[in-house]
């Protein structure tokens, strides 16, 4: 790479129209609209949850190569699950989501082995009602299109690298914790006892250096996908088809459409039921969308309270400049 495309360009004042482009709506590029000259391919995670064994071998290795510290061992209560979600010490979290779901009670797989339900079979009196569905997903920073933690963050902490990702930069944030809200996702936290902000930064020493982030290496099913972003979205538009060939009608992608509200996710899903299911939310807005309607607004709003005031002062003077009292009248005739 070159040292244009390790720094953004600054040259010319940003146009209006580019200006609501990258607040929201559909981006085709991210990392020219942030200022690089001759970016490589944008890059991303596909992960297809109907692989995903809930190793946790992506939790562990992220762990391990981006030194990020223990987030505490102790069991939610409700499944296998020791990390609960994403936050400044959880880059990784695989979910693990027990469902009731009806099976077949037909004949047993001819390998002997048990097979694992991806269909909600429809109960009835032929069907065992009893029968569990795991399912599990690796989660991670959804590295958006329009990145609402960039957009807010005072001090460029957090800026859009030239591969499309969005990182941060723990020695130069001041822990205001303006990004923690600004996130549809909730994915941005705070680290106790610190008080920086820190997420997955999609491993950008590795990918700079042509690797693939540790915990797409270290997945041994080939849940976690790494690679260009368009050509991950045909991939995965492929599975979806073969998942519903082989009677999956719940098979579904989760963010991966460039026109959603927050311009398509660098780190998209093949989920087995409703996003909610996992975590998800199931139409996430970049929270920035409105700012230009909002200052525009506020600039109305601003411009009503002058003119009222200009209004009020000008009355002011004009009833300033009145007579006190009105001359006495005299009746009948004085002195000659």
């Amino acid at each position: 790479m070159t040292s244009d495309q390790n720094s953004p360009a600054r040259e010319g004042a940003q146009s209006p129209s580019r200006l609501r482009r990258l607040l929201s709506g559909p981006e085709s590029d991210p990392a020219t609209d942030a200022g690089y000259r001759d970016a490589p391919d944008r890059v991303g995670f596909f992960t297809d949850t109907s692989v995903c064994i809930g190793c946790k071998a992506c939790e562990v290795a992220c762990k391990e190569w981006n030194a990020v510290p223990e987030d505490g061992l102790t069991l939610t209560g409700m499944s296998y699950d020791n990390t609960q979600s994403l936050g400044a010490s959880t880059w990784r979290h695989v979910a693990f989501i027990e469902q009731q779901v009806a099976a077949p009670t037909g004949p047993p797989d001819p390998e002997g082995r048990a097979l694992l339900p991806l269909a909600v079979a429809p109960a009835d009196g032929a069907q065992d009602p009893g029968t569990t569905r795991w399912l599990m997903s690796s989660d991670v920073c959804k590295h958006c299109t329009h990145a609402a933690c960039l957009d807010v963050c005072p001090t460029g902490s957090l800026f859009r690298t030239e591969f499309g990702t969005v990182v941060v930069q723990e020695d130069i944030c001041n822990g205001c914790g303006y990004c923690v809200p600004a996130c549809p996702y909730g994915v941005i936290e705070q680290r106790p006892g610190d008080g920086r902000a820190f997420k997955c930064t999609m491993c950008y020493d590795r990918i700079g250096a042509g690797q693939e982030p540790a915990c797409a290496k270290a997945c041994p099913t080939e849940s976690i996908q790494f690679g260009p972003l368009d050509e991950l979205r045909e991939r995965a538009a492929l599975r979806v088809e073969q998942l519903h060939a082989a009677d999956v009608p719940q098979a579904r992608l989760y963010g991966h459409e460039p026109d959603d509200g927050v311009g398509g996710d660098g780190a998209f899903f093949l989920l087995l039921d409703e996003p909610e299911v996992y975590g998800l939310p199931p139409a996430p807005v970049v929270t920035t969308r409105d700012l230009p309607t909002m200052w525009k607004h506020a600039g109305a709003a601003a411009l009503a309270l002058l003119a009222a005031a200009g209004t009020a002062h000008a009355w002011s003077a004009f009833l300033g400049h009145l007579p006190t009292s009105r001359p006495t009248a005299r009746f009948g005739k004085g002195p000659r």
